[in-house]
């Protein structure tokens, strides 16, 4: 009789979508599914989950290993969410939910270590032995991988670069703005697109959303043009710390910030003006898988046999 091999099933669960994908034992994928989130309603997110892992297996007639993506952690004291912008899920069993409800293990990490797993696995960073992967997008995550596994900490917050300080701050940000974490000036706050939007509208008076600044930054307007800059510096002291305490191997960036072309030219050279004894040839890369890349950490959240 053939043996039919197991599917990994990874599944990204985020504020508006969860998206749900199988990936062979190769990598190549089979099939995906997005059904919108049901927002503030925790046990009817469990059950899109269920329904879309249970659709992936009818349609690809294999049963799969699970990983879930969630914009959270699981606390090691008390095997509930923590820290997730999902607030609903916060405070809540999801990974034994999800397990009894389908009957097999699931593994669950941050959105943002997915993101790592993934690079390190068949993306920007494969074959590299610690990657940090970061997430400019409305906020902003990161997460760590080595040798191609979640490094989630004895706390689980490992990655959390995030909410650290913004480092060297110039008298004008200081103490700087408010995080939804209940303290000031985080690094979220500057170099999220969010926190670009924020600084462009301190700065003019005007509200744009952060492609329109790029796009005039690109077009030569001088405010976007200096709103860029102060970003790509912010960003570079974010980064230089990372490599002070870590010294990855490669940066990878996702979200959308992570789609403008400038960084990778200007960020790098940055680096240099911070980190210790300024040297710093660390790569920084764009996410291969792009989006995809949750989705598909998560799925590789069960290493290859």
């Amino acid at each position: 009789m053939k043996t039919i091999e197991s599917i990994r099933i990874g599944v990204d669960l985020g504020g508006t979508k969860i998206e749900a994908l199988a990936l062979n034992p190769d990598g190549r994928e089979l099939t995906r599914h997005r059904v919108a989130t049901p927002r503030f309603d925790y046990d009817a997110t469990v059950g899109a989950v269920v329904n879309l892992v249970t659709s992936i297996e009818s349609q690809t007639n294999r049963r799969g290993s699970l990983g879930i993506a969630i914009p959270g952690t699981i606390s090691s004291k008390t095997g509930r969410v923590k820290n997730a912008n999902s607030t609903w899920l916060n405070g809540k069993p999801f990974d034994r939910d999800l397990r009894e409800s389908l009957g097999r293990e699931v593994r669950m990490a941050n959105d943002a270590n997915c993101l790592a797993v993934s690079e390190a696995t068949d993306g920007a960073g494969a074959g590299k032995h610690l990657v940090f992967a970061a997430i400019l997008g409305t906020g902003c995550g990161a997460g760590i991988a080595i040798d191609g596994r979640v490094h989630a900490g004895m706390n689980g917050v490992a990655g959390e670069w995030g909410h650290n300080s913004l480092p060297w701050p110039q008298p004008d940000e200081y103490p700087g703005p408010a995080c939804y974490c209940g303290r000031t000036g985080c690094i979220e706050t500057w170099i999220s697109g969010t926190g670009l939007e924020a600084d462009h509208l301190r700065a003019t008076g005007i509200e744009l959303k952060g492609a329109e600044i790029v796009a005039r930054s690109a077009a030569g307007e001088p405010a976007a043009i200096a709103a860029i800059e102060c970003y790509e510096d912010r960003l570079a002291r974010s980064l230089a710390h990372v490599i002070n305490l870590l010294d990855p191997d490669v940066i990878v960036l996702g979200g959308g910030l992570s789609g403008v072309a400038r960084l990778y030219e200007n960020v790098p050279l940055k680096l240099r003006e911070y980190v210790f004894g300024n040297e710093a040839d660390t790569p920084i890369l764009p996410a291969k898988h792009g989006d995809s890349s949750g989705v598909r950490g998560a799925a590789w959240l069960w290493p290859l046999s």
